[in-house]
């Protein structure tokens, strides 16, 4: 069970997962989960509702290329409250996880709940192919998982709109050619919503796409630049002095100073230099958590507090330094970050990626998100987190390159890869536009502080229109900030996106 930092597995967002030794679960993308909201137990005409946790189960295409393999059962949640209207149809996917945790983005504590809310609408939320418990097969074998692309995904969307009948009034007859259906996602699913709309046109009237990753990139070093820019400026340059520190040593080969700067932070048993250059990244995907209302007391926070508050005193923009930022940085790994991280498990059996063994690599059964996710990483997306090239600033060490990660691809699935493989991120990219996204009624939100941002259309230099047609709304905020409501009370400038969305849909709905 290994704690492969480099990947950018885009799944659920949950501090559990600092304590859960299993690769990628740091510095993913994803949609963060919200406590499920209490609802009414009637609508407002007095017909009982049952509990937004009901699942349901809609037949689903094997695979959209050959129909004749049959069909699954895929799993779907729905919130009719304004029973007998329910129209629009407000269809939302988590994306990459157990759907199981996200039946709040039913209600208007997000931003689903508050467009069905204007619109009389009801919200539905569909489970994504091979995640959770909507697998075609009872297995997560490279064989089954041929199935698992982008273009199935977004099949599947357009199937489930075209053919479910939705458990409510009328629920046989809300089908696109006939009702509007509005597609909403963030993170992959933000881009999944923008990838569906420009290869299908016409199926759904509207879409809301939240920190949508639609560029597929390989090498995406850039995902540190808004950390670099936003984190505070102290604790910033001295991790800068870390890591050239580190890729110094590597790069002369000075094989004591590795070791002595590897036991430093409690990792002298780790073997292998590039995964202690991943583990240092840890502390910067914890970026990841940060939300408007989340204050001081974050562990990002917490690190950077140890970095630079020295005998109640803070650091200079500057910091304190090489010698005190290696000790200070150390010694929260040693008291504080190893037991966060790792729990009880050694820093080879948490942290290491080169026993293929471990089950980690060969588990198989469903519900296994790492997988499903790791499997789209390989062969479509990439969004390695890796160090940038030289002459650029950067607060992750160069030793981190694509290969790092696409080698862990052929340790678990080596019936698939027998050699480190380079996902196919141009073809991707040419199939759904990426950047050059341009469709109608389709309304981009993002957030300056989201370490996502430069694969969205909010990427520095990208410099892409905002027109009444394709709206691109930025706040301050971080990632799929604007999908909560609690965010647009504790920011305005996320506060502001969200009334922009709601005006956006009235007129597209009138």
């Amino acid at each position: 069970m290994v704690l492969t930092v480099v990947l950018a597995a885009l799944l659920s967002i949950s501090f559990a997962d600092a304590a859960i030794p299993n690769a990628m679960l740091r510095g993913r993308l994803g949609i963060l989960q919200i406590p499920v909201a209490e609802r009414p137990v009637t609508s407002p005409n007095g017909t009982a509702l049952p509990p937004l946790t009901t699942v349901y189960y809609s037949d689903q295409l094997i695979d959209h290329n050959n129909p004749g393999l049959g069909t699954f059962q895929q799993r779907y949640w729905i919130n009719c409250w304004y029973i007998p209207l329910c129209g629009p149809i407000i269809l939302f996917t988590p994306g990459e996880g157990n759907a199981d945790n996200y039946t709040s983005y039913l209600t208007n504590e997000t931003i689903n709940g508050m467009i069905a809310q204007q619109q009389q609408g009801a919200t539905v939320m569909l489970e994504h192919r091979f995640f959770g418990y909507s697998n075609p097969y009872d297995n997560l074998t490279s064989q089954s998982l041929e199935l698992l692309t982008i273009q199935q995904a977004i099949d599947d969307l357009v199937y489930f709109a075209q053919n479910v009948d939705l458990p409510m009034p009328g629920g046989d007859n809300v089908k696109p050619d006939t009702t509007p259906w509005i597609l909403i996602g963030g993170s992959y699913a933000g881009a999944l919503t923008s990838w569906t709309m420009v290869n299908k046109p016409g199926i759904f009237h509207a879409g809301y796409a939240s920190s949508a990753v639609v560029e597929a990139i390989t090498d995406y070093y850039s995902y540190f630049t808004p950390i670099r820019e936003y984190m505070p400026k102290n604790c910033s340059s001295d991790v800068q002095a870390v890591i050239a520190y580190l890729d110094q040593i590597y790069a002369e080969n000075n094989t004591a100073a590795i070791q002595s700067l590897k036991e430093a932070f409690g990792l002298g048993s780790l073997s292998h230099i590039d995964d202690f250059a991943a583990a240092l990244q840890n502390n910067l995907f914890d970026w990841r958590y940060l939300q408007p209302d989340v204050g001081p007391g974050a562990m990002f926070f917490e690190f950077c507090d140890a970095l630079e508050i020295k005998d109640g005193v803070s650091a200079p923009a500057t910091g304190w330094g090489l010698e005190n930022a290696i000790r200070s940085w150390g010694s929260f790994w040693n008291n504080t970050y190893y037991t966060y991280t790792c729990g009880q498990y050694d820093a080879e059996t948490c942290l290491g990626t080169y026993d293929t063994s471990q089950a980690y690599w060969t588990n198989v059964t469903v519900n296994n998100a790492n997988r499903s996710w790791f499997w789209m990483v390989c062969n479509q997306v990439g969004y390695y987190q890796v160090g940038p090239p030289p002459g650029q600033p950067t607060i992750v060490s160069r030793i981190l390159q694509p290969i790092y990660g696409e080698r862990q691809c052929v340790n678990m699935f080596p019936q698939k890869f027998s050699s480190p493989p380079s996902p196919a991120v141009a073809e991707a990219n040419e199939m759904y536009a990426g950047w050059n996204v341009n469709v109608d009624r389709l309304f981009f939100a993002n957030g300056r502080r989201d370490s996502w941002r430069e694969a969205s259309v909010s990427a520095d230099g990208l410099n892409k229109a905002n027109t009444t047609t394709q709206p691109i709304y930025v706040s301050d905020g971080f990632h799929i900030s604007d999908l909560e409501r609690v965010n647009g009370i504790a920011d305005e400038t996320v506060y502001a996106v969200q009334m922009a969305a709601l005006e956006y849909m009235k007129m597209w709905l009138a």
